[in-house]
């Protein structure tokens, strides 16, 4: 567990869209924190310790809604935190390292108190114990693994913003930090017993200088300027200036040999420039290289010999770490003689100065805005983004981001969002939460959007009311551009007198830029988001139907990130009698044929169960049809007839997964279904049914092959894996129990779920069904076989009615069909239902008016009027006509 971490980070803010659909009352309303909790236990059992640690980490990740989230632990030695995994933005961007002491480091706070830590930027600011953490606008949740006896490492989280976490993401980090701490073996020593140790020093071949005594972070308040002098070898004394300046920050020391150029430095040193100290050769050289190419000849002015006279020297610098990373960095040295007036030695300290100079021009804080502007998918994230980014490293008062709509700033964000601090032509535009502010009424701000460059006016200057009152002690504002044109304008503003350096002007500009380009994306994406939204609604069901003795829910995750929809699809179709079809398919294919090829399929398929069809006829029929369709694609396909009323099914597999079965007693089962070919493939493919028996309290699932089936996943096995889950998961919620068993999907395509549980009918119908002979005596043989019937359910009501309803429907299918004639009796409660099939598909159809004379066409007529209800359905290529019946 504790080996380098090697591997790239992987993102976790991959964009999808998942289709929640469920049945009626079975809506999803629980708190992050329970599904954080479901997560945790539906993590696969048999997986390896590595790969539930990273399993952990991106689960974090998501529910605690992390910038980054890591995992730090002790190494053999308890000397040092070792990063072991990772996931979120590089950690570059935050100026993480992958090691850290643990006796003076912030990282290791955690680990050596057992406690938490959860800084805002403020608090950050404030520590000097944030060595190596930069003071910035995001805030850190600092989690140990283990409690305060004894601890295994940290689990470390980043958010973007002034705010930190909230109660809800705290506790999400505080289980998956228990979670992690469950994987980590036994630290090697209580974290109360670590002391601290002095840094040694990486030698070359000239003698090594011993190390500034090293002082714990946690005394460094305390210390005074004169206390605080770092002495070395010579005597000589750093200046007292660099404690003064330099606060509680620590000096690392190096002695350079001007005439070998071989440097003898501290692991401070090493560590401000980012490397290790295996990987130093004690060259000068090796430390150049990593000076920013326009700092360098400064530089230079110091280290080489030629450029020297003896004395005190100081100058700021700026390196680029391996990483990355840039950071500034303060030189403060003494060269001392050999004794014959030829420089020998040049000792000094080196400090890290980022915190001493603007923040404004950070590279990293321009990387770290791209990558947030990357994986924003609305026009208000790109607002949020700008805002975090600009206004607590410039200390503004006021800023507000709007989009450029004709002659309107429709505005996206406004920080502070409230009223009252923002001038009266404003208030008076406010539209619902924010208001749509007129640019007429601003000619200052219409000139800067026809000019398109950031523009800057210090306090005092001249500007129309609607501007001025937003930076009485200065303004900035930004046209955003993209392309040829100006998709929306930011504005910054300050109550103070503030003044604009370049190093602003310049973040200013970036941020333009990055900023236009990203709401034009969005305003991209949002179309065609709203597009694919509108064609996924459309193609697969909006809401599952409410099942008689039973409950269904439903999952669409799709792949890509582009085109969200696939050729996975689900459907739960109500049929006659109580029965209900549970469908899952698959279209070859990722693009926009595969999704309409799909919709048809899904269509066909619930046309021809309507219509009344077995389940094996219905698939053939579906598969004759994609046959004639002249495509190239083919589609896979489970169907499941089941009868809630006693529990029994009938299943037909087309090339597709076999469902699976889990029992009241948590035990589960693959169903060894006999299948077909898929459809599309062969005309005239035998589709076989299988026999199922659902018992209450029994699971069906139904999925596609992107839930256990991967380049990194085998089917087999996963459909162990899955089976295994569903085993361990509470079915009680079904809704809950989808959400987690798709959070565990290898998923590298398009993944559709069904699970239907089936609970059986509290009240089941009574039913009989008679076969009628075409014989003169038919009409009275149904008579007398409705009154039998009735005398044997004990009804007592309305049986004239009932049988004069049998008598004309009977005559009717005799009169005008031909073939078999089939009549059912089914009694629910007081409701009495009376249908009679035949083998012709015209629907009775119920006459205009008839005439006195006439001696038919009244049949419909008399049943329309004895009975509550009725109406034609189709049956298995004929029909059945029905009606109910009050007989309570």
């Amino acid at each position: 567990m504790f080996e380098k971490w090697s591997q790239g980070l992987r993102n976790s803010s991959e964009s999808a869209v998942i289709a929640d659909v469920v049945s009626e009352g079975a809506a999803d309303r629980r708190s992050r924190t329970l599904r954080a909790e479901l997560a945790l236990t539906s993590l696969p059992g048999d997986a390896g310790p590595r790969e539930r640690l990273r399993s952990l980490v991106e689960q974090a990740l998501v529910f605690s809604r992390a910038m980054l989230v890591a995992v730090y632990a002790a190494d053999g030695t308890a000397r040092t935190l070792r990063l072991v995994e990772s996931a979120g933005v590089p950690r570059a961007l935050y100026g993480l390292r992958e090691v850290y002491p643990v006796s003076g480091s912030l990282v290791a706070a955690a680990h050596r108190s057992g406690g938490s830590l959860w800084l805002t930027p403020e608090d950050l600011a404030a520590t000097v114990q944030a060595e190596g953490v930069p003071a910035d606008d995001f805030s850190l949740a600092v989690l140990p693994l283990g409690d305060a006896r004894r601890t295994a490492g940290c689990l470390l989280a980043v958010t973007d913003g002034p705010d930190g976490f909230d109660a809800d993401e705290r506790r999400c980090l505080e289980l998956f930090a228990t979670a992690v701490t469950a994987l980590s073996p036994s630290p090697n020593v209580p974290a109360r017993a670590v002391t601290s140790v002095s840094p040694p020093l990486v030698t070359s071949h000239v003698p090594s200088q011993p190390a500034a005594p090293y002082v714990p972070p946690s005394s460094r308040r305390d210390i005074s300027d004169a206390a605080a002098l770092t002495v070395h070898n010579n005597g000589a004394p750093a200046h007292p200036a660099d404690a003064q300046r330099n606060g509680d920050r620590r000096a690392s020391s190096f002695s350079l040999a001007m005439d070998t150029g071989r440097i003898d430095v501290d692991e401070q040193v090493l560590d401000l420039f980012g490397l290790a100290p295996a990987e130093f050769d004690g060259k000068v050289e090796t430390l150049l290289a990593l000076t920013v190419p326009e700092d360098l000849p400064t530089l230079m002015s110091v280290v080489e010999a030629d450029h020297m006279t003896i004395g005190d020297r100081e100058l700021e610098f700026r390196i680029r770490q391996p990483s990355g990373e840039q950071r500034w960095l303060r030189l403060r040295g003494q060269l001392f003689s050999a004794g014959d007036g030829r420089p020998a030695r040049l000792l000094g300290t080196v400090v890290d100065a980022s915190d001493l100079r603007t923040q404004v021009n950070d590279v990293a804080r321009v990387q770290r805005l791209a990558a947030v502007l990357a994986t924003a998918t609305t026009v208000r994230e790109v607002s949020q983004a700008v805002v975090g980014a600009l206004r607590a490293p410039m200390g503004a008062d006021r800023m507000a981001l709007a989009e450029l709509e004709g002659d309107r700033l429709v505005v996206t964000v406004l920080e502070p969002p409230e009223p009252e601090a923002w001038p009266g032509v404003w208030r008076s535009e406010w539209r619902s939460e924010w208001p749509d502010a007129p640019v007429r009424a601003m000619p200052t701000l219409a000139a800067a959007l026809r000019e398109g460059r950031p523009a800057v006016w210090p306090a005092g200057t001249e500007l129309e009311p609607p501007l001025a009152e937003v930076g009485r002690g200065g303004l900035a504002v930004l046209p955003l551009p993209a392309g040829d044109r100006m998709v929306g304008v930011c504005l910054i503003g300050w109550d103070t007198p503030h003044e604009f350096g370049a190093d602003e002007r310049a973040l200013l500009t970036a941020v333009a830029g990055l900023a236009g380009q990203a709401l034009m994306r969005v305003r991209a994406f949002d179309a065609e988001h709203e597009l694919v939204g509108m064609l996924q609604r459309t193609l697969l069901p909006r809401r599952l139907p409410a099942l008689p003795g039973g409950e269904a829910v439903a999952r669409y995750l799709p792949a890509t990130a582009g085109l969200e929809v696939g050729g996975d699809w689900y459907d739960v179709i109500p049929l006659h009698d109580n029965h209900v079809a549970l469908v899952i398919g698959d279209v070859q294919g990722h693009n926009a044929g595969a999704a309409t090829l799909m919709g048809q399929m899904r269509t066909a398929l619930r046309a021809y169960a309507i219509e009344g069809h077995p389940p094996d006829v219905v698939v053939s029929h579906a598969n004759r049809l994609l046959m004639g369709m002249e495509t190239d694609l083919f589609a896979t396909c489970a169907y499941v007839d089941v009868d809630m009323e006693d529990g029994t099914a009938w299943c037909v597999r087309a090339g597709h997964l076999p469902p699976v079965l889990r029992h009241p007693d948590g035990t589960t089962e693959v169903v060894e279904a006999e299948g077909g070919p898929p459809l599309g493939v062969i005309t005239e493919a035998d589709f076989p049914m299988t026999p199922l028996r659902l018992g209450p309290g029994t699971l069906l699932a139904l999925t596609t092959d992107g839930m256990v089936e991967s380049a990194d996943l085998e089917l087999d096995e996963g459909m162990r894996r899955l089976s295994g889950a569903l085993s361990a998961a509470d079915q009680d919620d079904l809704g809950l129990m989808a959400d987690a068993l798709l959070g565990n999907a290898h998923r590298g395509d398009d993944v559709a779920l069904l699970l239907m549980r089936y609970d059986g009918m509290a009240v089941r119908p009574s039913r009989e069904t008679w076969t009628v002979w075409r014989v003169p005596e038919a009409a009275r043989h149904a008579r007398r076989f409705t009154r039998r019937t009735l005398r044997k359910w004990a009804v007592t009501r309305e049986t004239d009615t009932v049988l004069l309803v049998v008598s004309e429907l009977v005559t009717n299918a005799l009169v005008h069909t031909d073939g078999p004639v089939r009549l059912d009796l089914t009694r629910i409660e007081d409701r009495l239902r009376v249908a009679v099939a035949d083998a012709s598909p015209r629907t009775p159809v119920k006459p205009a008016n008839v005439g006195w004379e006439a001696t038919g066409g009244r049949g419909v007529l008399l049943v329309e009027a004895l009975s509550a209800a009725w109406g034609t359905v189709p049956a298995g290529g004929g029909k059945q006509v029905w009606c109910e019946i009050e007989v309570g």
